[in-house]
């Protein structure tokens, strides 16, 4: 993909293969479900990213898969035992297009990445 100066989500996902629009928006209106309706959808370093109360979570396209970003690397160490069969990173996990979302999953790590901020906004309050 070459390097784009996305100005919106919807700018992100209508420059991908048409193939891959329909997992992507799938993703984005599940995220959007999930988050507090304060959260903030924008882009950030090139790929589509939620914000409330600092970086929440995120995705991105690639060819062959893609892939749910959390803002925080230590996140899906908690999750490890449920991501056998992804490939992940300390910061993504890669879904293959055409297979269903795993929501439950998803969603759970969303609600935790929210904690996790919500935590670090109120001791950065208590300073």
């Amino acid at each position: 993909m070459a390097k784009t100066n996305y100005q919106s989500v919807d700018e992100y996902i209508g420059m991908q293969a048409v193939d891959q629009q329909a997992a992507l928006e799938e993703l984005r209106q599940f995220i959007r479900s999930q988050i507090p309706p304060t959260a903030q959808e924008g882009i950030s370093y090139q790929i589509p990213m939620y914000k409330y109360q600092g970086s929440l979570v995120g995705f991105a396209s690639y060819e062959k898969h893609y892939s749910f970003v959390t803002a925080n690397a230590s996140t899906l160490e908690q999750f490890r035992a449920e991501l056998k069969g992804y490939k992940f990173s300390p910061s993504a996990i890669q879904l293959p297009y055409g297979k269903p979302l795993p929501t439950e999953l998803l969603g759970r790590i969303i609600q935790q990445r929210i904690v996790e901020n919500e935590g670090l906004a109120t001791k950065k309050k208590q300073k």
